[in-house]
C-alpha cells in the first residue's frame, strides 16, 4: 500500500513551465526585436524585453547549459527539458565581454530570481545595435502551447512572461 502512495511520484512528468522576465523593463513581441534572427523566429519562439537596468536574473528554475565566452548570453535547461536562451542585447558579441559579468558557470542550478550576469546597460547602449533582449525556447519542438503572458511592464524574477504547457 506504501508504495502505491508513494511511489508514483517518480513517475509524474513536468507538463507546465512558466517564465518568468529575467530583467526590469519593458515587454516587447519578438516580431518587434529589430534583427531577423530573432524576430523571424530562427533560433525559437519566445518575447523580449528593453532593460532599464543591467541585472539578469533567472527566468526559471534550472541548471546553466552555456554561458557564452563574451558573457552576453546565457543558455538554460528547465527540469522538464525546455531550452530557454536570454541575448542580452543586439550584436554585443562585438563587445567582446566588456561591460558584462556573469555571476553562474556552466552546469550551476538556479532558481528563478537568481542574478545570472551583470552588465552596463549604459556601454551596451553606446557599443551595440540595441539593449532589447530577447528569451527564446530554442527547442520549441519540445513545447506543445506557448502562451505568451506579455504584460507591459515587467519586474525582474517575478513577472510572468510565458506559460508553456504539454511539454513532450
Amino acid at each position: 500500500m506504501l508504495r502505491k502512495l508513494f511511489g508514483k511520484k517518480d513517475q509524474e512528468t513536468h507538463t507546465e513551465e512558466i517564465v518568468v522576465s529575467p530583467l526590469n523593463g519593458r515587454i516587447i513581441p519578438l516580431e518587434e526585436v529589430p534583427d531577423p534572427v530573432f524576430s523571424e523566429k530562427m533560433m525559437g519562439d519566445g518575447v523580449a524585453v528593453v532593460p532599464e537596468d543591467g541585472e539578469l536574473m533567472s527566468p526559471v528554475d534550472g541548471e546553466v547549459l552555456q554561458v557564452f565566452p563574451t558573457k552576453h548570453a546565457v543558455g538554460i535547461k528547465t527540469k522538464s527539458g525546455l531550452e530557454i536562451l536570454i541575448h542580452i542585447g543586439l550584436e554585443t558579441v562585438m563587445m567582446k565581454g566588456e561591460g558584462f559579468t556573469s555571476l553562474v558557470k556552466e552546469g550551476d542550478r538556479v532558481r528563478t530570481g537568481q542574478p545570472l550576469i551583470s552588465f552596463n546597460v549604459d556601454l551596451v547602449k553606446e557599443k551595440a545595435k540595441s539593449t532589447v533582449t530577447p528569451v527564446i525556447i530554442t527547442n520549441g519542438e519540445k513545447a506543445g502551447t506557448v502562451e505568451k503572458l506579455s504584460p507591459d511592464q515587467a519586474q525582474a524574477g517575478t513577472t510572468q512572461i510565458m506559460r508553456i504547457t504539454d511539454i513532450k
